[in-house]
């Protein structure tokens, strides 16, 4: 029998195929944590931004053969929900591949009561009823993304932290706020309706560990875009919201990183391959 350092780690909103994806820094995450299940909640590939000029970089592949490793080395259980970047998958769903689940919602049982896991874009109004909105939303959160980066350079050049621009607009604008607000509440809803204790999600780029009304226990595991988070379950019905920097100044790899190491060759670029096949 496998010992485990987590029951369950949560992640969602990873965005591989962007600029932004932080795939270095998910993959050194899921490298620390040796877990019995590992719930990936939807957009963990941009099928958005790969149709629309966006490129897949070999941290791309990387991140996909840790989670592949995982499997293998480690026996982890993968629970893959598919998001609104991801939708592709949709047409699909469910397809389950050894230890692999695809599905559109799924159920965490715990002692305390089920968890009801979803991305949460059924409940955001613009990505449901109008895509095209939701489309151009996503290019002009590429391009606040874009000015991010320069302007962080600068502040960096200057010996200054990082700063999020675009998490400071989503602060300070009133219907912004009120978006998460309603957002919350239907979750909540959803979550009465089902007789669940809690409810997972992501979608909405702000990570969250809340009691909300109804004693409903709302949990949002972020992204690995701008916040750099996930939600660990150490003990069975015992969650906890993690930080990127603060998770691994913890030292808690245990042995999870020499059993994931001797990774698999680096793949080239995509575009080298397609280039050298047409010479």
């Amino acid at each position: 029998m496998k010992n485990y350092d987590y029951h369950s780690v949560i992640i969602s909103d990873v965005h591989l195929g962007t600029r932004d994806c932080k795939a270095e820094e998910v993959i050194e995450f899921l490298k620390a944590t040796r877990c019995k299940k590992l719930i990936l909640n939807g957009d963990i590939v941009d099928g958005w931004a790969l149709r629309g000029g966006g490129k897949w970089l070999p941290l791309h592949t990387k991140f996909v053969r840790t989670v592949l490793k995982k499997m293998e080395k480690q026996g982890t259980e993968v629970i893959y929900l598919r998001g609104n970047h991801d939708d592709i998958l949709e047409r699909f769903l469910p397809i389950c591949f050894g230890g692999l689940q695809i599905v559109d919602e799924y159920v965490h049982e715990t002692p305390n009561g089920d968890y009801l896991v979803v991305h949460g874009d059924g409940f955001d109004s613009v990505t449901t009823n109008s895509k095209w909105v939701a489309v151009a939303g996503a290019k002009g959160y590429e391009l606040l993304l874009g000015v991010n980066r320069l302007y962080n350079r600068w502040r960096a050049i200057r010996g200054k932290e990082y700063y999020s621009l675009s998490k400071r607009v989503k602060e300070k604008v009133k219907s912004a706020v009120s978006f998460v607000d309603r957002y919350e509440d239907q979750l909540k809803e959803l979550a009465v309706v089902r007789g669940c204790k809690g409810i997972i999600c992501g979608h909405i780029h702000t990570p969250a560990d809340k009691s909300l009304d109804n004693g409903v226990h709302y949990l949002n595991s972020g992204d690995w875009v701008e916040s750099l988070t996930a939600i660990v379950e150490k003990v069975p019905g015992e969650f906890e919201l993690v930080e990127h920097r603060d998770f691994m100044s913890r030292g808690e790899t245990g042995e999870s990183l020499k059993e994931l190491e001797g990774d698999f060759v680096e793949a080239e670029p995509l575009e080298r391959k397609v280039s050298t096949v047409a010479a």
